[in-house]
């Protein structure tokens, strides 16, 4: 027998009495119990925004991004033993590799995002606002990690990726979190934990588990804190109401279990790929997890044509599906998490029962390989029909949490909308067409009302990760049932545990805030080329004010036979009347050209590397013959990178970073600005490689 214990403030405890015995869902035996009666959850939820909070907030993107990554490394070699304990759960080796390796997957992939991110603990967000006639008055925003802590309330179906997909985002943001799992699955969740905090890659304090019932954390909840949670609709609008939400205006992101759909397109007939593909895949949404996933499909809907020929390919997919122990060959098919799931999906089948047909499964006639269906936690898969699906509408309200779902027919692409819609909000809903107009239509009309929307057909379907699966770089989430929230979503994500801030002054304060060079701010003139400076030699604002060159027609010429780009205005002898030009103009990619001829230091090697890239390029008035053209070189920016291999001794790595440049390319006007770009560079550090 065991006893999940729950970490908090810095210490492994277990809970008074026993809230909850714990079972296995395969066998019905008892295995431990859960609790977490008598927890401080004030000193927890404090402890984690003064000890671990404190630590985070310091670290920068960079350094957070990395930590992720070796979190992901370090529990990747410890999964085999997570596989052991989630077969537990009912669950085969496919539902526990959507849980276990796609939690992991989340935490290398918002590693990844530290590459959109700057080498600082915050965010500087979009770019500056003029506010002044002279420019000496700027506005900019920046977001700062909130000073709180993520409470994330978890649901019973994915105790390692509804943890894992969660805090990888707080911390990314660098924001600590407590984390509350069901506790019927809670010891799956523990396991996890143990060896995160046995690594100690993430700081003391950043996380922490209270395993069992967790009654009474959220009346301890302030301002900067984050609630999530994942669950039923009912549950999530009762905490959503929560009076402590309420009066300390707490982020809260529910994320509720939603009848999502999957839609047939009207020239996918029965012997084309895509109804193929149809089939299939709502198939293997009856039965992955057993239907136990919140992007479940609950409604199929399909042209009314081929209503029947749809009914009797998933009835065959469904019967040749074998349920029972995940340990025996052949089974691909487990049981529900618990005997109170099988209960309360019960109770919800008998309701849809009164208003359509069962035209597949049975409550109690259903053959289970390799163990007692009576002790075990296991449900047939159900399929309904529903021959009147705008009359009989408990189809659209009612979500038996399992292996359920109802066929319906519609006449046309407008029909299929409308049904969509009556699910009052919807995870993710699939359309199923090779006709791209089709899918435009569908897609425009039914957003409003899925958080996702799939688009599936023959081209993509050997890399497409499925109706089910919410990827970590998108948003996961939806309107209305739904709840209206949004999780992951790449940057997004990181930037919901953030507090966004306008700042406003001196263009030379604000570049010293944003450590990002902000036009107009004072430059720091230097003998020394900023080329020959390594990284860490360099700071923001660094600038290089280069000598001026004359631009003549013979160079206009000579560009122009080199490029092949003889654009009317180029040339000398163009009739310019009714033009926007007044005479020959340079080409703005030549005025770039020899920009980098003017700020290139080219006769020494030097700490620069490589030139990878231009952004933001723009030419503000044209250049004539006769103008002469100077450069502004300013370091606007540095972001420290990972080591990469040195071509030159494959033993050793190279230590760099990326520093982007601001190019202001001038005249000698009143209103010099002739164009605008940043380019990008990957420069050494001073200690250039290391073993």
């Amino acid at each position: 027998m065991i006893q999940v214990k729950n970490y908090v403030c810095g210490q492994w405890v277990a809970g008074e009495g026993s809230e909850q015995q714990i079972y296995n869902a395969i066998t019905g035996d008892v295995i431990g119990s859960v609790s977490s009666a008598g927890l401080d959850y004030a000193a927890i939820l404090d402890y984690g925004r003064t000890i671990g909070g404190k630590v985070l907030r310091k670290m920068s993107f960079q350094d957070r991004g990395r930590m992720l990554k070796a979190l992901a490394l370090h529990l990747m070699e410890k999964k085999e033993k997570y596989y052991q304990v989630s077969a537990w759960t009912g669950a085969t080796r496919i539902d526990s590799w959507i849980d276990i390796e796609g939690g992991i997957g989340n935490l290398f992939a918002n590693a990844s995002l530290r590459r959109q991110f700057p080498d600082l603990p915050y965010y500087v967000d979009g770019t500056a606002a003029p506010l002044s006639k002279h420019g000496t008055f700027i506005g900019h925003h920046i977001m700062v990690p909130k000073q709180g802590i993520a409470v994330h309330i978890n649901a019973f179906n994915f105790p390692v990726w509804g943890m894992l997909e969660k805090i990888a985002v707080n911390l990314m943001a660098g924001v600590p979190a407590v984390v509350k799992p069901s506790e019927y699955t809670s010891y799956l969740t523990e396991v996890v934990v143990k060896d995160i905090i046995d690594s100690k890659i993430l700081p003391e304090g950043a996380l922490q588990l209270v395993a069992g019932f967790g009654r009474g954390i959220i009346d301890h909840v302030e301002s900067q804190d984050v609630v999530t949670f994942t669950g039923s609709a009912h549950t999530g609008k009762k905490l959503k109401a929560h009076p402590r939400l309420v009066e300390e205006s707490v982020a809260f992101n529910l994320e509720a279990d939603s009848l999502n759909a999957m839609v047939l397109g009207q020239q996918a007939t029965p012997g084309t790929p895509e109804f193929d593909l149809f089939i299939k895949e709502v198939t293997k949404e009856i039965t992955i997890k057993a239907g136990q996933k919140c992007t479940a499909v609950r409604r199929i809907m399909v042209p009314e044509n081929v209503l029947e020929e749809v009914q009797k390919g998933v009835a065959a997919r469904l019967s040749s599906t074998k349920m029972g122990d995940p340990s025996v060959e052949g089974v691909r098919m487990g049981s529900l998490a618990s005997r109170l799931q099988v209960e309360r999906v019960r109770a919800n089948v008998e309701l849809l029962a009164q208003s359509q047909q069962m035209v597949y499964g049975s409550l109690d006639e259903f053959d289970v390989v390799g163990a007692d269906k009576n002790k075990g936690a296991f449900f047939s898969p159900i399929l309904f029909l529903n021959d009147q699906p705008f009359d009989k509408q408990d189809v659209h309200n009612i979500e038996a949490f399992g292996p359920v779902s109802t066929i319906m027919p519609y006449k046309d692409l407008d029909e299929a909308i409308e049904l969509t819609k009556l699910g009052k909000g919807s995870l993710v809903t699939s359309i199923i067409t090779a006709d791209n107009k089709e899918a435009r239509e569908f897609v425009v009309e039914a957003a409003c009302m899925n958080g996702r929307i799939l688009v599936l057909n023959n081209d993509c379907a050997k890399e497409s990760t499925g109706h089910g699966s919410p990827m970590p770089l998108l948003t996961h989430g939806g309107p209305g049932r739904a709840g209206g929230g949004e999780e992951m979503g790449g940057k997004r994500g990181v930037l919901h545990y953030m507090q966004r801030t306008a700042i406003q002054g001196h263009p030379t304060t604000i570049t010293e805030i944003t450590q990002q060079y902000q036009q107009g701010a004072q430059g720091k003139l230097d003998a020394i080329h900023p080329f020959k400076k390594h990284y860490e030699e360099l700071e923001v604002g660094d600038q290089l004010i280069t000598d001026s060159r004359l631009i003549t027609s013979e160079d206009i010429d000579a560009f122009a036979a080199l490029s092949g780009d003889n654009f009317y205005a180029h040339k000398r002898d163009t009739n310019f009347a009714g033009t926007m030009f007044d005479e020959q103009v340079a080409h703005g990619y030549f005025i770039m050209s020899i920009s980098a001829g003017l700020f290139v230091d080219s006769y020494v090697i030097n700490p620069v590397l490589l030139n990878y890239g231009i952004d933001e390029l723009r030419f503000t008035k044209p250049v004539y013959a006769g103008a002469k053209i100077h450069i502004r070189f300013t370091c606007k920016e540095k972001i420290s990178t990972d080591v990469t291999p040195n071509p030159e001794d494959p033993k050793t790595l190279i230590q760099r970073g990326v520093v982007k440049w601001l190019v202001e390319m001038l005249d000698d006007t009143d209103q010099p600005l002739v164009g605008i770009a940043t380019i990008l560079t990957m420069v050494k550090k001073l200690d250039q490689s290391i073993n």
